[in-house]
């Protein structure tokens, strides 16, 4: 069961998700079992030691799994997140791509892979989402 039309439909019912588009994340593909969504990295997403602050690669990753588990299924919330970080990035955009691990009738598990520009893995991120109707 798909909620969004298509890809223009998410985008557009995702931009009231302030945080994250005002941070400058987009979504960029859209699937039944899986999306990709991106940030440039720009200075603001860079803690005191010029590496990308956490709380920006968790942004993104929690928005690529609000918009797979949203299409999936809506209304859907997290319930349960957890995040690994693996690697810093050298590069200048970040991709977190989402695949469906198990959907059922009250919550749906995801995984988010963060990678960037130059094909390293940044951070896992799984998501346990619990379907409100």
């Amino acid at each position: 069961m798909s909620t969004f039309k298509d890809l223009e439909d998410a985008r557009n019912y995702f931009k009231e998700e302030r945080f994250a588009t005002e941070n400058g994340m987009v979504i960029d593909e859209l699937y039944e079992d899986h999306c990709v969504c991106s940030m440039e990295i720009r200075d603001y997403h860079r803690n005191a030691l010029k590496g990308v602050m956490g709380g920006a690669i968790f942004t993104l990753a929690d928005f690529a799994f609000a918009v797979s588990a949203n299409h999936d299924h809506h209304p859907t919330v997290a319930q349960n997140v957890s995040i690994h970080y693996l690697n810093g990035s050298k590069g200048t955009k970040l991709f977190a791509k989402s695949r469906r691990i198990k959907s059922g009738r009250t919550s749906a598990v995801w995984q988010v892979e963060v990678t960037d520009d130059l094909g390293k893995d940044i951070a896992l991120f799984t998501g346990t989402g619990f379907k409100l109707s």
